[in-house]
């Protein structure tokens, strides 16, 4: 994969395209509740108003025309029923947490560059071993988001991702 790419939309050399981007909290966090005794936001962990639970999580594309393994990551949050998400919390630690059922959960991050809006499609978050984030499996939709996690995106998908990040779009 090349180092750098020419962007479309300003006309300049940038680095990369990247294989990741993310997002550092869920849409539904709000910077002044960081003095809300009842919200939290972590690097891993969100609660908002002792209410709503979110789980940051990787959503992966695979990439079709690079290297064998080559994926495309989006840091995602994911919001989940306060159930499991305290049993999440619990086996944080626990080797045996890759054994969990998927989590039901609903995609609370709006990712750039897709119509309709990514906010609440349907997942399930799959535990991973201890030390890597969950990897969320979108519900199958015909949803675009839905449709490039089943079938992959090619490296012109990911520089446009690329292009729309770098320039704020969505």
């Amino acid at each position: 994969m090349s180092t750098t790419y020419l962007c479309r939309c300003c006309g300049l050399e940038h680095p990369g395209p990247a294989l990741s981007y993310g997002a550092a909290a869920p849409a539904h966090w709000d910077p002044a509740l960081a003095d809300d005794e009842d919200s939290a936001l972590t690097e891993e962990l969100c609660i908002v108003g002792g209410e709503h639970f979110f789980i940051r999580a990787r959503l992966v594309l695979p990439v079709l025309d690079a290297e064998p393994g080559t994926e495309f990551d989006w840091g995602v949050w994911v919001s989940l029923s306060t159930e499991n998400f305290q049993r999440a919390v619990r086996m944080w630690e626990e080797p045996g947490r890759v054994d969990e059922p998927p989590y039901f959960g609903w995609l609370s991050t709006a990712l750039p560059g897709y119509e309709p809006g990514t906010l609440n499609l349907a997942t399930h978050v799959h535990t991973e071993p201890v030390g890597a984030r969950p990897l969320v499996e979108l519900e199958p939709t015909d949803h675009p988001l839905a449709v490039e996690q089943r079938t992959g995106v090619t490296l012109a998908r990911v520089q446009e991702i690329a292009e729309i990040v770098g320039h704020g779009g969505g």
